[in-house]
C-alpha cells in the first residue's frame, strides 16, 4: 500500500463518468488510491473509462445508470455501501450539451426551454446524488459531496445566462447542504472553474463561436485565455488534480465552501 496516495482506501461514485471532465476526474481519483465506481448513460463509453483505469493497475468498477432517476441513484449508491461498507466520495459530471441550453445566446433572445434546461438537468442531477449520497453518510459520520461549476457562476462574460444559472444554484445548494449534514461529519464542497478548454462542452462552445465569428478555434481558445489573470488557459486536468485535493483529508476543515478555480476571470 502506498501511503503517498491521499485517497488510498477511498470509495469514490462518479456520475458522468464517460464525460471528458468526469472521466478525468475519476482517473485522478483511481491514480491517487481510490476505488472507483464509474456511472454514466451511456454503456460503451463508461466501459472504456474503466477499462483504461483498470489497465493502469487501479480499481474501477462500471454501471449504466440515469443520474435523473432518483430511484435507481438510490438504489445504486446503496449497493455499493451493501458492497463496500461505506462511500466517500460522490461526484457529478453530468451535463447536457452546450447548444442545448442556449450557449451564446443574449437572455433577450435565450427561448424558456433552452434556459431550463440546466435547471432542470444539472441542478435537479446534482440535488438527486448528492441527497442519496447524504443519506447514508450521515449515518457513518464521513464523506464528502463534491460539486463542480464554471465561472459563469458569477456573471463575466455575454451569452451564458443558462448555465450561469444553473452554476449559481449549485453553489447555494452546496452551501445549504453542508450547513445540514457537516456537524455529523461530512464535507460538502464545490470547485469552480475557469474554461476548461480540452472538455467536451467547451470545445462544443468554442464549434459555435468560431462559426459565429468567423475565426480560427486557436484564437477562441486565446480570446478564452485572455478573461482570466493569468492570461493560460486551463485544462481538465488542472481540474481533476484539485479535485482529488479537496476530496482527500489533506482538506478536511474544508466545507460549505467554494474553491474558486478561475484564476481571476470570475471574481467572488
Amino acid at each position: 500500500m502506498n501511503n503517498s496516495l491521499i485517497l488510498q482506501g477511498k470509495h469514490a461514485v462518479v456520475f458522468g463518468a464517460g464525460g471528458s471532465i468526469g472521466a478525468a476526474i475519476a482517473k485522478e481519483f483511481a491514480v491517487e488510491g481510490a476505488e472507483v465506481f464509474l456511472a454514466g448513460r451511456t454503456k460503451s463509453n463508461v466501459e472504456d473509462v474503466t477499462k483504461q483505469i483498470t489497465a493502469a493497475g487501479s480499481r474501477a468498477n462500471a454501471a449504466v445508470i440515469d443520474a435523473l432517476d432518483d430511484a435507481a441513484v438510490n438504489e445504486y449508491i446503496g449497493g455499493i455501501v451493501r458492497q463496500t461498507g461505506k462511500i466517500d466520495i460522490v461526484f457529478n459530471a453530468v451535463g447536457p450539451l452546450a447548444h442545448e441550453y442556449g450557449v451564446g445566446k443574449h437572455a433577450v433572445d435565450l427561448p424558456i426551454e433552452e434556459f431550463m434546461v440546466a435547471l432542470t438537468t444539472i441542478v435537479k442531477s446534482q440535488f438527486i446524488t448528492a441527497r442519496a449520497a447524504a443519506r447514508h453518510m450521515v449515518k457513518q459520520h464521513s464523506g464528502v459531496i463534491f460539486f463542480l461549476t464554471g465561472s459563469p457562476a458569477r456573471g463575466h462574460v455575454a451569452g451564458a445566462t443558462g448555465i450561469g444559472a444553473a452554476f449559481g444554484a449549485i453553489e447555494t445548494l452546496m452551501e445549504n447542504l453542508a450547513l445540514e449534514v457537516s456537524p455529523v461529519g461530512v464535507r460538502v464542497v464545490c470547485l469552480r472553474t475557469t474554461a476548461n478548454t480540452d472538455s467536451r462542452t467547451i470545445q462544443q462552445t468554442m464549434d459555435a463561436v468560431v462559426s459565429r465569428m468567423g475565426i480560427t478555434k486557436d484564437q477562441a481558445i486565446a480570446n478564452i485565455a485572455s478573461l482570466n489573470f493569468l492570461k493560460v488557459p486551463a485544462s481538465i486536468a488542472d481540474s481533476a488534480k484539485l479535485a482529488a485535493f479537496l476530496a482527500s483529508d489533506r482538506a478536511r476543515m474544508m466545507t460549505a465552501t467554494v474553491v474558486n478555480s478561475t484564476a481571476g476571470a470570475a471574481l467572488d
